[in-house]
């Protein structure tokens, strides 16, 4: 069995007394860092404490935002959606750095993270909808590659073991108008950094339907899919396909639409258990437990065998109560994964 490496999308709950509006005005006007800084480093450290193997940097900022606001800042461009190099920086990697140094310190070895970059395919919907302008398409995944690239160059106390590429609209949004092949071009362009030094690629899907244009990308080698939700988007996936291009999966086996959740128990208890903490926790509890990570991983394994290299909550964990919530269904996922090893 080759290694099964237990990674998370990104998002997390809000700690308690911190607000949307609070991080926002934080996140632009750079006003209190010290706070922001700190409030990102307690929160990346709650996910490695949790188990989280490859943790993700904590994802509170609009994930197209983030970037564009950035790329499209003057001081920062060297022409219209191209960033300067310099410029390309997750400031939320130098928040971590405290977290990752405390982890060298007492583990002996650098702590390997995931880095999610919203896709150049994303960021271009979020600006233009369903127009057909090839040459801006290339230009955000220059952009997206260069983000990668000072990510993973810039890192001190920790090393970038996967780079995820964010593409939610791929299979889902019928404004998409761009070809198979402009598409792959892009993602090849926006991934090529990190492949040529040596780090993973993901692509974060949320539906698999188009899964070959990921896998026919020379520089992308993992596809995610969010199979614990959906578990018939595993029949969607060619095996043979996958070791054709040397592909593997990012296998979802812990669910995190926690609205649907909450509304199986909601309807069991006839009450909202968005006010009822106690019965929120069954979804931790009851349904989404070790054991049912385990089943769904045995799962997985049985159809792809080696081919399934990264394990994890479906999506991101933002809409969740608390970060005590989300923290415990993390460990769960870590006890499930322990279980099926």
């Amino acid at each position: 069995m080759t290694e099964l490496i237990f990674d998370e999308i990104g998002s997390y709950p809000l700690p308690e007394g911190v607000t949307k509006e609070w991080l926002a005005h934080a996140f632009s006007t750079r006003e209190e860092d010290e706070q922001l800084f700190s409030i990102i480093n307690n929160t990346f450290q709650k996910k490695i404490d949790a188990g989280v193997q490859v943790p993700n940097y904590p994802q509170f900022q609009d994930m197209n935002q983030q970037f564009l606001s950035i790329i499209n800042d003057e001081e920062c461009s060297d022409g219209p959606y191209e960033v300067k190099e310099d410029c390309a920086k997750i400031m939320e990697l130098e928040a971590i750095e405290p977290a990752a140094q405390k982890y060298r310190e007492e583990h002996g070895e650098k702590l390997g993270i995931r880095v999610c970059i919203t896709g150049p395919l994303e960021l271009y919907l979020k600006e233009f909808g369903s127009t057909e302008y090839t040459d801006i398409l290339n230009l955000l995944a220059s952009s997206v590659d260069k983000f990668a690239k000072k990510a993973i160059e810039s890192a001190k106390n920790f090393y970038v073991k996967t780079i995820s590429i964010d593409e939610p609209s791929i299979g889902i949004n019928p404004q998409i108008m761009f070809s198979d092949s402009e598409l792959i071009e892009a993602l090849t362009t926006a991934s090529q950094s990190a492949n040529k030094l040596g780090v993973d690629v993901e692509i974060h899907l949320h539906s698999p339907i188009h899964y070959h244009l990921a896998a026919r990308t020379p520089s992308i080698n993992v596809i995610g899919v969010e199979s614990a939700a959906n578990p018939d988007y595993l029949e969607l996936i060619d095996k043979k396909l996958l070791e054709d291009t040397d592909s593997y999966l990012r296998v979802g086996v812990a669910r995190t639409d926690v609205f649907n959740l909450a509304a199986v128990l909601n309807e069991k208890y006839n009450t909202n258990v968005w006010k009822d903490l106690e019965k929120f926790e069954e979804i931790i509890t009851g349904l989404e437990t070790p054991e049912t990570v385990a089943k769904r991983l045995e799962n997985a394994y049985s159809k792809f065998g080696d081919r399934v290299k990264y394990v994890g909550p479906d999506c991101g964990l933002g809409s969740w109560p608390t970060q005590e919530v989300a923290s415990r269904l993390l460990n769960n996922v870590a006890r499930g994964i322990a279980d099926f090893k």
